[in-house]
């Protein structure tokens, strides 16, 4: 017997399990929980101050935003199990301002760039993440790992050659440990035995406290002292509106990514809400700003198994207890270990089904170019919003090249009682790039006086197409022969009556 299955009502589809509550009744669930958020806590530091170099200001404040942005999100509906803080992409929006205006003014424009980001939820914005393409999602994803990858690259040269074999050590780790037990994530244990080991051998290697001085009080309140003037206005509004978009289409292109990982659906325009009240926060407790962190992210989900808000949280409360309470442990980490953990990151977040010669023989060309033209664009400039941006807009032109063939137009002649009768077949979704060639499609001169054109097998999308078919019709009648137009559906009658004769095609 068959058994029919409601589809889920809209609020259950965005229920993502474990939710916090039980999480929090179950002590095994929690753990893990806790540990994801300790694991990229400690991963989040050095990140952190080297964002802050590139933004060109003090490592404090890419520590506190990445605290207050983490325990911020958590609160105001971000993705679960996603991490949002200080990342790469905003440090090198906003580091012209830092650079040319001083402190004060990049605050004021990560503050200004919060509230854009809301005005674009409240936009529905978020919304139009549907129309990238899946190639343009590849793309990101394996430009992404390659960026992870190569970000490393400081780390492992002119270095001391006690690097090479830790970073090997820590990578042996993670791939074996989980084979033996998960109830501890493995990037954690790579931390904890490579640190000591370079300790208890007093090993000379780049250690986090080689990156920047930690902060040793609280963050606390920040107004920024900028005029409030509407050339004030002119100076953070391009740049707040960059932070805007850059931290937005991250954030989102993360969501979609941790999407596909736990099969679960996240609510894009409350995830838009949650990042722009996070950086406004972020600002008024003198942080640079940011996003989501696709790296820390994957660590979180991938590597430790997280799937609740819980740890976003404690991982910005680990943040702050590590450097100011434990300050001195944390800054003997080695920068290997870490290394360790984004390789393995950047590997795992690699789509290898991708670059298969197999997926590649079977995937159209003209797909398989939009992935690398992401992947090109995204790595070359470092900036994973031109690099999906690019991918998106030779999507649609490729999309429009190959559409725009699929029209077919088949004629019939038919004589019948005396009488010749042409008829002509269209098929296909006729829009303006399908539409742009149908008048060339018909044989005016060689025609009979009268001509049907069968629309029953074609839908005509925009006016466009209301005007090529009119030049058809205007083109007939000019030689004097009568043009029928039947079969159109609904949608096509009432699109056609509404714009017929009032195009200019042909006049």
């Amino acid at each position: 017997m068959t058994r029919v299955v409601p589809v889920p009502d809209p609020p259950s589809r965005y229920r993502i399990e474990p939710t916090v509550m039980q999480a929090l009744r179950s002590p095994r669930l929690l753990t893990r929980e806790a540990l994801a958020g300790l694991v990229v806590a400690i991963a989040l530091i050095p990140e952190a101050i080297a964002f802050s170099i590139i933004a060109g200001v003090d490592p404090r404040l890419g520590l506190f935003s990445s605290f207050v942005m983490a325990v911020a999100i958590s609160f105001l509906g971000g993705r679960p199990a996603m991490i949002t803080a200080a990342t790469g992409a905003i440090a090198l929006v906003i580091a012209p301002v830092a650079r040319e205006y001083g402190v004060d003014y990049l605050i004021a424009t990560v503050i200004l760039g919060g509230l854009i980001q809301i005005v674009m939820a409240a936009l529905g914005v978020a919304k139009l993440m549907r129309f990238i393409p899946r190639s343009v999602m590849v793309g990101f994803v394996n430009a992404l790992a390659i960026l992870i990858f190569t970000s490393q690259f400081p780390q492992l040269i002119g270095v001391p050659w006690l690097v090479y074999p830790m970073v090997v050590a820590g990578l042996l780790i993670m791939y074996l440990m989980p084979r033996w037990t998960k109830v501890v994530p493995a990037p954690l244990v790579a931390i904890v035995l490579l640190t000591a080991a370079a300790v208890v051998f007093v090993m000379k290697i780049p250690t986090v406290g080689d990156q920047g001085d930690l902060p040793e009080s609280l963050p606390f309140l920040f107004i920024p002292n900028v005029p409030l003037t509407l050339e004030t206005l002119q100076i953070i509004a391009p740049y707040a509106l960059a932070v805007a978009v850059v931290g937005l289409l991250e954030s989102l292109m993360t969501a979609k990514l941790v999407d596909d990982i736990t099969d679960t659906h996240s609510r894009k325009t409350r995830e838009a809400f949650g990042q722009g009240g996070a950086n406004i926060l972020s600002g008024l407790f003198g942080g640079m700003g940011g996003c989501a962190m696709i790296g820390q992210t994957m660590i979180n989900v991938k590597a430790s198994g997280a799937r609740t808000r819980i740890s976003t949280f404690l991982a910005g409360v680990f943040l702050l207890i590590l450097v100011l309470v434990l300050g001195d442990i944390v800054a003997i980490i080695p920068m290997a270990a870490l290394v360790a953990v984004m390789i393995v990151v950047s590997v795992a977040t690699f789509d290898w089904h991708s670059v298969r010669l197999s997926t590649l023989r079977r995937m159209p060309k003209s797909e398989t170019a939009v992935m690398v033209i992401t992947v090109v664009f995204t790595v070359w400039t470092h900036n994973l919003a031109i690099g999906v941006g690019v991918g998106v807009l030779a999507a649609m032109v490729l999309f429009a090249r190959r559409v725009a063939h699929f029209v077919r137009v088949q004629r019939t002649v038919n004589d019948s009682a005396g009488e010749t009768i042409v008829r002509y077949e269209v098929e296909g979704e006729l829009f303006f790039a399908s539409s742009n060639d149908l008048t060339t499609l018909f044989d005016y001169a060689g025609d009979p006086d009268k001509i049907v054109i069968d629309m029953s097998r074609s839908h005509v999308w925009d006016a466009s197409t209301v005007a090529a078919l009119d030049a058809v019709v205007t083109k007939y009648r000019q030689r004097g022969k009568e043009v029928v137009l039947e079969g159109m559906n609904d949608a096509t009658t009432q699109l056609h009556t509404r714009l017929s004769g009032g195009l200019g095609a042909g006049h």
